[in-house]
């Protein structure tokens, strides 16, 4: 199964009305980030044990560790939760930057240093969600 497959299956395998706003979501994100690498992880370590959320990942951001090694990752990443949706913004070093510049202006919803969780997409202005995308697709 190729990751597209893997993306749709995950997305149809939610409960309504999460799958509709997940897949709308993910033709947002597409559109935002137009011929962007994508990603499925299944939430699974090496060993098959879950340990996260399946997601799904848009884009290319290198990791780079305090060893000097580097990693290969998404920049744009969309989860399922258990009370709703989370969007995962990689590689802004500013820990602070996104509840400070967006958390009054993006809706309800619960921003940390690099997640923004809510319960619905009706809670969320869209435009301002699409400025926060746009600016890690550009980086």
């Amino acid at each position: 199964m190729n990751t597209s497959e893997q993306i749709q299956n995950y997305i149809t395998s939610q409960s309504e009305p999460k799958s509709s706003e997940l897949e709308t979501l993910h033709q947002f994100i597409l559109q935002t980030m137009p011929d962007c690498k994508l990603w499925f992880l299944d939430g699974k370590d090496e060993n098959g044990k879950v340990v996260s959320n399946p997601n799904i990942g848009y884009g290319v951001h290198m990791i780079k560790y305090t060893n000097g090694t580097t990693k290969e990752f998404y920049k744009v990443g969309l989860s399922a939760n258990t009370t709703g949706i989370s969007v995962y913004i990689m590689g802004i070093e500013d820990k602070k930057f996104l509840s400070e510049t967006y958390g009054q202006k993006l809706g309800k919803a619960s921003v940390s240093g690099y997640c923004i969780k809510f319960r619905t997409l009706k809670y969320i202005n869209l435009d301002v969600l699409h400025e926060i995308i746009q600016l890690v697709h550009n980086q």
